[in-house]
């Protein structure tokens, strides 16, 4: 499965901001810090924000931040809330289209591996966390250029499930 750019921007501006905890972000600095289009993560960001994800402050000094609770979201949560389209293969619905017809649908074991293997793949997303990603922050602060004393405290990337 191929997560679009859009959903890895998604996930960057997230680790941006989880690893920047204090103050506030710019889609400037976001876009300097990963060589972004600026127009792209206008997108992104305004897509986050309504999820409420992310707050926004707007005016001459405003900018971005990560809202407390997201450091709790699941990377699956993340994908699946960016994502448009879990179609692997034609027969699947996409979302306001008519599946593609298959003359063996009736038969078909194929449809059931995919789906499958879509939900091991989502099940494994949901087993991180945002937070645990972020941690440590120094090595990441460091590559986004930002304060290296910043951020997430370091911890253990431990997948939920074995908690």
């Amino acid at each position: 499965m191929r997560l679009t750019d859009y959903t890895d921007y998604a996930l960057r501006v997230l680790l941006f901001l989880a690893v920047r905890d204090e103050g506030l972000a710019t889609i400037h600095d976001i876009s300097d810090a990963y060589g972004i289009s600026k127009n792209h993560l206008m997108k992104v960001v305004q897509r986050l924000g309504e999820l409420g994800w992310i707050e926004t402050v707007r005016g001459r000094h405003g900018g971005l931040r990560l809202n407390a609770r997201s450091l709790s979201l699941t990377i699956g949560e993340v994908v699946r809330g960016t994502e448009s389209d879990f179609a692997l293969v034609g027969c699947f619905p996409r979302e306001g289209a008519e599946p593609r017809h298959c003359v063996i649908e009736p038969q078909c074991r194929l449809k059931h591996v995919f789906e499958a293997a879509r939900g091991a793949f989502l099940a494994e997303l949901d087993r991180y966390t945002l937070g645990e990603l972020a941690g440590p922050a120094a090595p990441l602060a460091e590559l986004l250029g930002l304060p290296a004393g910043r951020g997430a405290p370091a911890r253990p990337v431990v997948p939920i499930a074995s908690m």
